[in-house]
């Protein structure tokens, strides 16, 4: 087995949230604000830095009504989400292999709970670091680093699969193989190419074979 380890990112690799994140940006933006920003640029954030972070680039002096504005709209549209293409059986067949399984992502756990009981079919992982787990976020190394240590396990063992810029330079930040995923519908291709991930696929089948 080449990854006994593997940790997922949730938005854009496990649920296919793209559309409601934006749009719970877009109500936020026009509610507090009464401003339009395109979604490229709400979207380049998305991943990373937590969302009290990711609001500070839309207006510093609000960021606080952002967030609840956000919040209150994004909850509920988590009775929408659905999982991404195929990664149900994928996380099947790695827990039918034996590996230990770990979620790294920027959400707080209470955001995590609502797709996990949309989805609960998702809810298989040994360990979940959320963005209320650590001090620093992604792109710095600390959270993957913290679901290894909570896991016991060796970066040289594990495998960190995500769809955006910020995970793969987590992953390689912390020692750990980085696989990108295309199909997040978050960030461009040739930005997660950039970053130069270890592995890139285009399907959940595809990614069983790089693990």
């Amino acid at each position: 087995m080449r990854f006994p380890v593997v940790l997922f990112d949730l938005d854009g690799t496990l649920i296919d949230s793209a559309a409601i994140i934006l749009a719970s940006f877009r109500h936020a933006a026009r509610t507090v604000l009464r401003r339009e920003f395109p979604d490229e640029y709400i979207l380049a954030a998305v991943g990373g830095s937590n969302l009290t972070e990711q609001m500070q680039r839309l207006d510093p002096a609000h960021v606080d009504e952002l967030v609840d504005a956000y919040r209150e709209h994004n909850a509920p549209l988590h009775a929408e989400l659905t999982g991404c293409d195929g990664i149900v059986d994928v996380l099947e067949e790695l827990r039918a292999q034996g590996r230990k399984l770990g979620l790294v992502t920027a959400k707080r756990h209470a955001t995590i709970k609502l797709a996990f009981e949309a989805l609960p079919e998702l809810g298989v992982f040994d360990v979940i670091v959320a963005s209320d787990d650590t001090e620093r976020h992604k792109p710095d190394p600390q959270p993957v680093l913290r679901a290894l240590e909570l896991l016991d396990a060796h970066a040289e063992d594990a495998a960190y699969v995500g769809d955006s810029p910020f995970d793969v330079r987590s992953a390689k930040a912390a020692g750990v193989f980085a696989v990108a995923v295309s199909w997040g519908n978050m960030h461009p291709r040739e930005r997660v190419e950039a970053e130069e991930p270890d592995a890139f696929v285009d399907t959940a089948q595809e990614l069983l074979g790089r693990l």
